[in-house]
């Protein structure tokens, strides 16, 4: 190893301090804190759900060979891909992702529909692809607090693979980022094996500066006085903390910070300080995510390198306002409580802007939907109208048929009459005739 990190050295104590720590030590593990839900931070997680739920669909068809696969092979992967419907009604929801086209699964076999890329998501994959190498020096000094926080600087490859996601690490980084800086990385064995790892080569004093201790340098730059580095503690509304837990906490907090970038392996894994230390390295591997939130149990595959206890998790609860620990979707999240408001992600890493390229992919085939859905919608009122316009014709129409069937049954009637009268006034001019006295015969 080509470096060493600094080492913390703990003050030495008088008598009756050595017992007040050993008493505070022994009820560390004994305090309990209840856990209280936070719905605005659940919130946040559940915000998420709709567009991961299409990046997994996305990802399978790319990692697919040529990145094309039959329609109803996805189909069969639907649970595994947690997708509650069935793959035709997801490209419905989610037009512009996923093209359609038919082609043979085998030469004689008969054309079944294939799903590829759409133009929309080849522009989005470049447009990721340019975001990574805007941003290829932050992912860098990520890659590099992660080896510098860990026990030895170094961690086994595949665990990095699995964890790439939350950090913003892009999928190939073991191929093509890590070999462009051999004067940090080296990597050994075959990644994919279980038996590769990455070593850090030499040790940058820059990156060996937390977020906390960044914090407290600007704010000492702009106010002129020297600023202790310290945890943002806000209690959500209504929690409530025991007295023991107040005073604890009041203890706690006078500690001094311990960057998790010094060497603490001469430290008591049950000692003040050492808790002081990994909440220290929690709230910098969060403040290193993407989201600022991390699974609990993707945080517990690195127990060994962090020196995390087995109880790890109950920091999270122990210091609840530091760190929220989401039980959504029944899986454990740990959450930094300062990069949020309400459900809002306000403390935003510059890779974020990937998911933003995605949800505007998103928004503009919901756009699209919308449009088609209006569109079929007026089509659909617009016959409406036509159907009701013609039936008030047709009803019209039947109105002056039947006028003119009764026109047709009152002529013969009206003739009837009119021959009726005529008879009548010839009956009359008769009677008129015959009631006439005949003078001439008379005389």
């Amino acid at each position: 190893m080509l470096f060493q990190s600094p080492t913390i050295h703990v003050r030495n104590c008088t008598k009756c301090r050595v017992g007040v720590w050993i008493q505070f030590t022994a009820s560390i593990s004994s305090l309990k804190v209840a856990w209280r839900k936070d719905p605005k931070l659940d919130q946040a997680i559940e915000n998420d759900k709709q567009w991961r739920r299409c990046a997994r669909v996305v990802k399978e068809v790319l990692n697919e060979p040529g990145q094309v696969i039959p329609l109803r092979y996805l189909e069969k992967r639907r649970e595994r891909l947690r997708l509650l419907i069935s793959i035709k009604n997801f490209l419905s929801r989610n037009p512009g992702l996923l093209d359609t086209y038919f082609d043979r699964i085998k030469p004689k076999s008969e054309p079944v529909k294939f799903l590829r890329a759409s133009n929309g998501l080849r522009r989005f994959l470049e447009e990721e692809r340019r975001i990574i190498q805007e941003n290829e020096l932050l992912i860098v000094a990520k890659l590099c607090k992660l080896l510098m926080i860990s026990k030895d600087k170094v961690i086994s490859a595949d665990k990095l693979v699995h964890v790439k996601r939350e950090f913003g690490l892009p999928n190939d980084f073991l191929v093509n980022l890590v070999p462009k800086y051999p004067e940090y990385f080296r990597l050994s064995g075959s990644p994919g094996e279980g038996q590769s790892f990455l070593e850090l080569v030499s040790w940058n004093p820059e990156f060996a500066k937390s977020v906390i201790e960044r914090r407290a340098e600007e704010e000492a730059r702009a106010t002129g006085i020297r600023v202790r580095p310290s945890f943002n503690v806000k209690l959500p509304p209504g929690f409530f903390l025991t007295k023991e837990m107040r005073e604890w906490v009041r203890d706690w907090m006078e500690l001094d910070y311990i960057s998790p970038y010094v060497d603490v392996s001469h430290l008591d894994q049950a000692s003040p300080e050492m808790e002081k230390r990994t909440v220290g390295v929690f709230h910098e591997l969060l403040s290193l995510s993407l989201f600022k939130r991390v699974p609990v149990p993707i945080l517990g595959k690195f127990t060994e390198e962090y020196r995390f206890s087995n109880a790890f998790s109950s920091v999270f609860t122990r210091h609840s306002g530091i760190f929220y620990l989401s039980l959504k979707g029944g899986i454990k999240t740990a959450m930094l409580r300062e990069a949020y408001k309400d459900d809002e992600l306000i403390d935003c890493d510059p890779l974020v802007e990937i998911k933003d390229r995605f949800l505007e992919l998103l928004a503009a085939g919901h756009r699209e939907r919308a449009e088609q859905l209006k569109s079929q919608t007026e089509a659909v009122q617009e016959g409406m109208q036509m159907m009701a316009r013609a039936e008030k014709l047709w009803s019209e129409k039947e109105a002056v048929q039947k006028g003119m069937e009764m026109i047709a049954r009152a002529e013969p009637l009206r003739l009837q009459k009119e021959a009726i009268q005529k008879d009548m006034e010839m009956i009359a001019m008769r009677i008129d005739e015959l009631d006439e006295p005949d003078f001439g015969e008379k005389f």
